[in-house]
């Protein structure tokens, strides 16, 4: 593959782009962001456009009329309260955007204010009249209307109610000694800012969950990619540390993680090799300790070897698997390992005792302990451990009877006891291969697993034909 195309296809690409993906995305949500912003910019420069309204009214205010107004409705009717009304609708004609204009003073009680002036448009809505001198009015929930006692002031978010949607200005109305007698409002329309606001929110909101939305699919799609290859490792892990050295874990692609499982999976091979050239050496120096018991004895010379044989043979003619019988011939080897625990005094004895036969008898669980911290195959051990159990239970060390013995086992302990029996043993009488045959059928069911047993005597027979 050409080399500038192989980082287009790696991990490292894969996940870089995805990112790019991500940032192009985060671009496209600032930029709705900043629109916000400006929305607020905007809506701040009202703000301020109001304050500057609001003080340039109430400095065309003259303050002593304002002062002689009663506190009543008939107030209406008077001089003062006439000319700064006409003075008021004099401005709103100037700017039209404003639609309501009023003034209010203080009263005894903080945060309640009373009318002065209350200047509507034209025609009203029902309950919408204009409020006379004197009304009050609760202005705690409008913080800004009350600082505007103090300074220039405009409310910090629109006022949207059954006449409209409304952004109000405030400024303080002085004397001629600057001391501040009242307040003046004016309201203007923003029905189009407010929808402007509502319409940003929607969008930024929409926004927002498309964003969680392709943010967690894109996320939920790369995790899946890199967690998975990651989790067949953690499998493959898993299986090397059991023991299972012949596990492959699937290397697809061409990125890291796929090079990342070929790596692994060629540890795991080399690791195979190594243990299996291990065991192979292991048990080439156990079968030449064997050799070197079964020598010391002519009549249990070549046992191992001849054991091994005829249990090949058995299992062949029974359809064993090539990997099983692989399997028996090495445990076939081995069957009698355990002997090396036994005293050789009583190994080398004619006649045997019954102390010396509880003794023997142990051998084949000392030679499963003896195999154990090296041998991984739980079958091969069982044979070490059951070659000597019989089929009616009667066997020893476990008294494992009929289908809880394994096979291997059943098939080792025919292929012992009739080489057993051909052979020469101080401590019973040689037969020839008809009276072992003949001892072998009559056993059948008993000490012998049957089926193994008619397996062995066609394979004798064909190799006497043979």
């Amino acid at each position: 593959m050409n080399k500038r195309f192989i980082f287009f296809r790696s991990f490292r690409a894969k996940v870089t782009a995805a990112l790019i993906l991500l940032v192009c995305f985060s671009a496209v949500l600032s930029n709705f962001l900043i629109y916000e912003y400006s929305l607020k910019t905007q809506f701040n420069q009202l703000r301020d456009k109001l304050m500057t309204v609001a003080r340039a009214v109430a400095m065309t205010i003259d303050p002593r009329p304002l002062a002689d107004i009663p506190m009543d409705r008939s107030a209406q009717a008077s001089p003062q309260y006439r000319v700064i009304e006409t003075e008021l609708l004099k401005m709103r004609s100037v700017m039209p955007s404003l639609a309501y204009m009023y003034i209010l003073k203080k009263t005894e009680t903080p945060g309640i204010l009373q009318f002065v002036i209350d200047i509507h448009p034209g025609s009203y809505a029902a309950g919408a009249e204009p409020a006379v001198p004197g009304e009050k009015y609760d202005a705690r929930p409008y913080p800004e209307l009350l600082k505007a006692f103090d300074a220039p002031a405009a409310d910090r978010k629109m006022i949207s109610d059954k006449w409209g949607v409304f952004l109000s200005g405030y400024s303080p109305i002085r004397d001629g000694d600057g001391n501040v007698i009242a307040v003046l409002g004016i309201d203007m329309a923003a029905d189009d800012v407010y929808a402007a606001e509502k319409e940003t929110e929607r969008r930024a909101f929409f926004v927002l969950i498309l964003g969680i939305l392709l943010s967690a699919t894109f996320g939920f799609i790369i995790a899946g990619r890199v967690v998975s290859p990651v989790k067949k490792l953690v499998e493959g892990t898993r299986h090397i540390s059991s023991g299972d050295l012949k596990y492959k874990v699937p290397a697809k692609g061409s990125d890291e993680i796929a090079e990342l499982a070929d790596s692994f999976n060629k540890m795991g091979a080399n690791l195979f090799k190594a243990r299996e050239a291990l065991l192979d050496y292991f048990y080439r120096a156990v079968q030449s300790l064997i050799r070197i018991l079964e020598a010391r004895d002519p009549s249990t010379k070549g046992h191992s070897d001849r054991v091994a044989g005829y249990a090949v043979k058995i299992a062949e003619s029974m359809g064993v698997s090539k990997e099983r019988i692989e399997l028996l011939r090495e445990a076939a080897l081995l069957h009698d390992i355990g002997k090396l625990g036994i005293h050789e005094m009583i190994l080398s004895k004619k006649v045997l005792s019954d102390e010396d036969w509880h003794a023997i008898r142990k051998h084949p669980a000392i030679g499963a302990e003896i195999l154990k911290p090296v041998c991984l195959d739980p079958e091969l051990l069982s044979v070490i451990k059951e070659h000597h159990e019989r089929y009616d239970g009667k066997g020893y060390p476990d008294g494992l009877s009929g289908g809880k013995i394994s096979l291997l086992a059943a098939i080792v302990s025919v292929a012992d006891s009739y080489d057993a029996m051909i052979s020469d043993r101080g401590y019973q009488k040689t037969m020839d291969k008809a009276e072992a045959i003949a001892q072998l059928s009559a056993n059948s069911g008993s000490q012998f697993d049957p089926e193994v047993v008619r397996a062995f005597i066609k394979v004798l027979e064909k190799d006497r034909k043979g």
